[in-house]
């Protein structure tokens, strides 16, 4: 008689196959079946995870789960969705489907939203129709709704009704006019602004929320707008003692000038007898000729004794007819910033403010910017802060650093003090606005501004903490800052993979993670308590843990003085937590090639994590791949690595067609979840489950030889790949886009090695890209070509070393291509111009060469109509069927599409 064990091993490896062979190859069609998570929010007690679940081309679905049990609601075409601080309410606003949504905008009629409310567990309490924003106090008693203006109520007052419901009366009442309202974060008052036609009862309004009783701050026939408490800014601990000031202002337009012309009203000791203070227009502080500006935002200093605003010069207002003007741009060399990128912040620059302050108390008024230094960065200290003055260094060479001379800006007064000259990586504020870190040299400086002292923090630490590894040919940068120690006495600092403590006075410098450069593990703080500024080092820290060379990730737990314990590391992925507010409570995402990053929740040992959502369930019908690490080395011997998704079903020994798809750095995308979607790269679910094997390796460049760099390294991770059995050496093709784009065009013509080629959105001539326009912004290609991502090298022109842009210009090798190759590019791309696909196309059809073009009119750097996304993901897999499968090649292939035969030119 036969084992029973055996015998049910062996059906069980049946079932098994059986299953596997059922499973089907993932295509286009399906992508529909896919939704990814978008909004997650857990409710402040923890009980509760609100999410939305938005499919493909399809409308979302708000899910509320339960934490503790399986019980969850699903809520269609559900958006904006909040709990109440309690967690006893839930708010949400429904809105038309897609289809109905498209078909009132097609007849010109509103979509209008409704706001809901609920109790947690989904009792409807109260919906306003028309509803444009929604919120609660603190308090959960009152849930408030402001209205939209009616859609025929075409007058020019921005007035509507706000909705106040009584949560525990479960009655309402409604305050007519309201442009804006704002609750105190201790829910004791509402303030808000009434905006009425013909400025009949326009003011400003104070609700006592415990008695309903209202008073006027203010009122005149005039506009009322940027309303703000003193508590906006600060966190609930903070707010305790705040919530009794108010700010806004008031002002008329004058037809024959630009700028608005305002008063600033500031609101004290609202909770007994208000007192009131003004900033007007003829202050005798106000520089002559400035207006204070509704263009800016105001708030609050941190100590809640002056107001923060901007002041913008007044100018008379412009009329003309345009038919008896020229229309001319003048591009001259003495130009701070090029015609192009003025063009680009014509409105920014038009609406830019110079930061003020007004003591209110004092009545005294202090402009702290000008036209020479622009920018003050707030804080939180009372007096002091730190300005950048960037115009002595404007550049069009400019790339990845934002150089500046630093001041320090006395609130009180506006006097400034020279901090340092020519700083090119500003790091940050210490929470107190105490300290400022930046980067000069190879140090780290701790500028104290109450002793205008600069101390190299630095300097008692065995490293540079300069990212000497950083790519770019520029200043490199630090590897960044953890935070700052609650004693105020040290700030934390990143390193390539430990974190370093170090004294604010200089004295000392300490390894507090110790392992990680042995064990080649990247640690970062994590700070699950956004409420937290400070880093407590007396307590257990959070740290964020990567394997350099594993891939591992999770969350290691550290005792200061003692070395870093794992709580969580794991083949996988792992999303930052999202804590509870008042809950042990963290929401996590955890991820593989074949695990979409459902939510997870555990407590902060991550004892034990449960898994709460399950987004993709349809997965388990589809054939998948699954990943392996693999390690190549370049020319010069330099150890690189790459991952490799292996075909479904994969046979190991087997060689594949094989479709490598890169960019810089890859491998740390090893865990990422390849999510079916419509866009315009290869997505290796899909290519996995159909038979092919991807592979997206490491490269490094070296300065000046981006192309043969790039080659080297591709060429090298292929010979890899065929020596370890994996790829099938006569069907292995490439895909990059943007400058991956331009690597595989320069690839194209150095090698016959690849079957074909997909270049997308390429740069494919170095010179005439040198000089072309980053058209989203406006600025020339010379920063970016010479320190940037092609890096050249400073100073490094087509003029000044021609034999160097030669070798690397794919333009310039045209002549060498063996290789079928196709090109996307978008007509519109803002990133690189379509000339450049266009280029490379015109010179390879001249040549005879076997190209074909695929352009996208009025499409940017990445595709954005769904149907086009959907057309070129169709096209690329033909492509790449037909070249490194055999497959018989689609007629577009073989004879082109004619263009009066292209069908979107056809409806009528």
């Amino acid at each position: 008689m036969k084992n029973p064990r055996i015998l049910s091993l062996i059906l069980l490896l049946f079932l098994f196959q059986g299953a596997i062979a059922q499973q089907k190859p993932l295509e286009l069609k399906d992508y529909s079946k896919w939704s990814r998570i978008v909004s997650p929010t857990p409710s402040p007690d923890g009980s509760w995870f609100a999410y939305a679940l938005r499919p493909n081309g399809g409308d979302d679905t708000l899910h509320v789960k339960s934490v503790q049990s399986d019980a969850i609601r699903r809520i269609p075409y559900a958006s904006s969705f909040s709990f109440s601080d309690g967690s006893k309410y839930f708010s949400y606003f429904l809105r038309p489907n897609k289809a109905e949504s498209d078909k009132l905008r097609r007849a010109r009629k509103p979509i209008t939203q409704t706001a809901v409310l609920e109790t947690v567990d989904g009792t409807e309490l109260f919906r306003v129709e028309n509803a444009n924003s929604a919120a609660f106090s603190s308090d959960e008693r009152f849930w408030m709704v402001h209205r939209k203006k009616a859609e025929d109520d075409k007058t020019s007052h921005k007035g509507a009704d706000l909705v106040l419901f009584d949560i525990q009366k479960k009655s309402s009442f409604v305050i007519g006019n309201v442009s804006e309202f704002s609750v105190n974060k201790k829910g004791t008052h509402l303030a808000y602004l009434v905006d009425a036609q013909d400025q009949i009862g326009n003011g400003a309004f104070l609700m006592n929320l415990s008695s309903k009783t209202t008073q006027m701050l203010d009122g005149d026939a005039k506009t009322y707008q940027s309303l703000v408490w003193d508590d906006r800014f600060l966190n609930k601990t903070e707010a305790a003692t705040r919530g009794n000031q108010l700010a806004f202002l008031k002002g008329t337009s004058v037809d024959s000038l630009e700028q608005g012309i305002n008063h600033l009203l500031v609101f004290g000791n609202l909770s007994t007898m208000p007192l009131s203070y003004e900033l007007g227009p003829d202050h005798q502080e106000l520089p002559k000729g400035f207006v204070i500006s509704e263009k800016a935002p105001i708030s609050f200093m941190h100590d809640g004794k002056a107001v923060w605003f901007g002041v913008k010069e007044q100018t008379a207002t412009f009329k003309a007819d345009k038919d008896t003007l020229p229309n001319v741009d003048v591009w001259h060399w003495k130009d701070d910033y090029i015609q192009s990128v003025q063009i680009v912040r014509a409105n920014r620059n038009r609406n830019e403010t110079m930061p003020a302050v007004f003591h209110f108390a004092q009545n005294k008024f202090v402009q702290l910017a000008d036209e020479e230094m622009k920018t003050v960065l707030p804080s939180k200290h009372a007096r002091y802060k730190i300005g950048r003055d960037e115009k002595p260094y404007i550049s069009d060479i400019n790339w990845g650093v934002s150089p500046a001379d630093l001041y320090r800006v006395d609130v009180t007064t506006g006097e400034r003090v020279l901090v340092e000259k020519l700083v090119n990586r500003a790091l940050q504020y210490s929470p107190d606005g105490k300290f400022y870190l930046y980067q000069k040299d190879t140090a780290l400086i701790a500028y104290n501004l109450e002793t205008n002292a600069k101390i190299n923090v630095s300097a008692k630490a065995p490293m540079v903490f300069m990212d000497l590894e950083h790519p770019y040919p520029h200043e490199k940068p630090p590897y960044g800052v953890a935070g700052w120690t609650k004693d105020g006495k040290h700030v934390i600092v990143n390193h390539k993979y430990d974190l370093w403590m170090l004294a604010l006075d200089g004295s000392k410098a300490t390894n507090i993670t110790q392992i990680g450069d042995a064990e080649e593990i990247r640690f970062r703080y994590v700070n699950p308590d956004r409420s937290q500024d400070w880093i407590d080092t007396s307590k257990p820290l959070w740290l964020e843990a990567y394997g350099e060379w594993t891939k591992k990730n999770g969350f290691y737990e550290l005792k200061v003085g003692s070395k870093p314990a794992p709580l969580m590391f794991v083949d996988a992925m792992i999303g930052n937590p999202i804590k509870a507010e008042n809950a042990d409570r963290y929401f996590f995402t955890k991820q593989t090639f074949a695990e979409f990053p459902d939510y997870h929740v555990s407590n902060g040992k991550f004892a034990n994590p449960k898994q709460l959502t399950n987004a993709n369930p349809q997965q388990a019908e589809f054939a998948w791949g699954k990943r392996r690490l693999v390690e190549f080395t370049n020319s010069k011997g330099q150890r690189l690595q790459g991952t490799l998704t292996l075909p479904a079903n994969y046979e190991e020994g087997k060689a594949y067609p094989t479709i490598m798809y890169f960019y810089e750095k890859m491998s740390d995308r090893h865990h990422q979840y390849s999510m079916p979607v419509y866009d315009d790269r290869p997505h290796f679910s899909t290519y996995a489950s159909n038979g092919y094997m991807i592979f997206m390796p490491d490269i490094v460049f070296e300065e000046g030889r981006p192309g043969t760099s790039s080659l080297d390294a591709i060429t090298s991770a292929a010979n890899k790949l065929i020596e370890l059995g994996y790829a099938d050496k006569d069907n292995i093709g490439l895909q990059g886009h943007s400058w991956g784009g331009y690597q595989t065009s320069f690839i194209l013509t150095q090698t016959d090695m690849f079957k074909c080629i997909v270049t997308g959105a390429p740069p494919t001539n170095l010179e005439s890209f040198y000089n072309n326009l980053y058209a989203s912004t406006g600025t020339v290609h010379h920063g970016i070509m010479e320190i940037g991502q092609v890096r050249m090298g400073k100073g490094v022109t087509p003029w000044t070393h021609r034999e160097d842009y030669n070798r690397e210009n794919p333009m310039y090798h045209v002549p060498n291509i063996k290789t079928p190759f196709m090109i996307l590019h978008g007509t519109k791309d803002g990133a690189v111009d379509w000339a450049q696909g266009l280029e490379l196309y015109n010179a390879a059809r001249r040549m005879g060469k076997e190209v074909i073009f695929l352009s996208y009119p009025n499409e940017g750097h990445h595709l954005g109509v769904e149907a086009n996304q959907k057309d070129f993901q169709i096209r690329m897999k033909q492509y790449f069927d037909h070249h490194l499968m055999g497959k018989e090649a689609p007629e577009w292939m073989e004879k082109g599409i004619p263009h009066l035969e292209k069908l979107y030119d056809r409806v009528r």
